[in-house]
C-alpha cells in the first residue's frame, strides 16, 4: 500500500522518493509541489558577465544580511 502523498510535507515526499526511486507518482506528484512553491523564488541571470556578476554579488549579500538579522534577532 503506497502513502497517500497529498498529506505528506515536501521534506516527507522528498525522502520517500529517494528510498524509492522508481515511483514516478511520487516523483510527479513532488515535481508538482515543488512547482507550486517556487512562485515566490527569485530568479537570477546567469553570472556570465561582470554586470551578472556584480547582480549575483548583491543578492548574495543581501540573503546573508537577511539571515545574519533572522539570526540575531
Amino acid at each position: 500500500m503506497k502513502p497517500d502523498f497529498d498529506t505528506m510535507s515536501i521534506a516527507q515526499l522528498r525522502s520517500y522518493l529517494l528510498s524509492h526511486r522508481t515511483d514516478d507518482e511520487a516523483f510527479y506528484k513532488l515535481a508538482d509541489r515543488l512547482e507550486v512553491t517556487s512562485d515566490d523564488t527569485d530568479l537570477y541571470p546567469v553570472p556570465d558577465t561582470p554586470e551578472n556578476i556584480a547582480i549575483m554579488e548583491a543578492a548574495i549579500q543581501g540573503h546573508i544580511q537577511k539571515l545574519e538579522e533572522k539570526h540575531n534577532g
